[in-house]
């Protein structure tokens, strides 16, 4: 893609992002640590993926590779619109590959391809602080997380057993960070949870709203919250395969055929399904 060279290199002024890779080394330094960031104005609303795009500029140079996903998707609104904005104004090759990426920036998923160390995962995030529905001010949250007292986010999860039968969230279930910080993995769901722990890449999560950067160094122990007698359990997704590759044992979204009523299932993960088909085989296009 060709720069458009009435920009800045990633739009950003060098200045800015300057100071948000000083945020992310401070972010990598202690994992799980919410790390305070002045965000920038961005021509994407705030909530749209500001935090994680700011990272992705931040970081992202002229030979690297870019993908972009939201919800598993490489053609939804936000994605089509995030690659448009940083492809423009850097000119860097873009991808559908997860293994082709050197940066990933993602929104609600986690490719499904184990990424490597020479890779960089950025995560859009809505809402950074987990220990927000505990206690809506910042100054109280961030003097619980320096004490370690997290009472507050097992009592939710308990009430959530007493009114559902399970303590276990869809999605942004909580996670425990290097043994001392409780995180908020972002909105991905639960079956991606396990991806965090020892993953040879780099996990880098922007929230630009709330302007915090926080980060899950390569081979860092992350553990999904859970009682002892309630073991963490990713969604089953056994007994499906996709209804376009074949892929079984994989996340999936669920859907109804209007004409036969049929339930049916298509991978989340549009890149991984489009290699899979390319590859033929069993695969086959609609």
């Amino acid at each position: 893609m060709e720069r458009n060279l009435n920009y800045n290199f990633a739009f950003l002024d060098e200045g800015s992002k300057r100071e948000i890779r000083r945020s992310i080394l401070h972010a990598i330094a202690i994992p799980g640590y919410q790390v305070p960031f002045g965000s920038r104005e961005l021509p994407i609303g705030r909530g749209w993926g500001t935090g994680g795009i700011q990272i992705t500029m931040s970081v992202i140079g002229p030979d690297d590779t870019l993908k972009v996903i939201d919800q598993g998707s490489d053609d939804s609104v936000n994605a089509v619109s995030i690659r448009k904005l940083i492809g423009t104004t850097t000119g860097v090759k873009t991808t559908t590959d997860s293994a082709e990426a050197d940066i990933i920036q993602s929104r609600h998923r986690i490719p499904e391809e184990p990424l490597r160390a020479d890779q960089v995962l950025v995560l859009q995030v809505p809402q950074p602080e987990p220990l927000r529905s505990v206690d809506p001010h910042e100054e109280v949250t961030r003097r619980l997380h320096g004490d370690g007292e997290y009472t507050g986010i097992w009592v939710n999860l308990f009430e959530r057993y007493l009114q559902t039968g399970s303590a276990l969230r869809g999605a942004d279930h909580p996670v425990l960070t290097d043994g001392r910080y409780v995180m908020n993995p972002s909105p991905i769901p639960r079956y991606d949870n396990p991806k965090l722990d020892h993953a040879e890449c780099l996990y880098l999560f922007g929230a630009g709203r709330e302007k915090k950067i926080y980060a899950v160094p390569p081979y860092t122990k992350v553990e999904s919250l859970t009682f002892d007698d309630q073991p963490f359990r990713r969604e089953d997704m056994s007994g499906r395969k996709c209804r376009l590759c074949g892929a079984e044992n994989v996340y999936f979204d669920e859907f109804f055929d209007a004409a036969t009523g049929e339930r049916m299932f298509q991978c989340s993960d549009s890149g991984f399904c489009k290699k899979r088909r390319e590859k033929g085989g069993n695969c086959h296009e609609e």
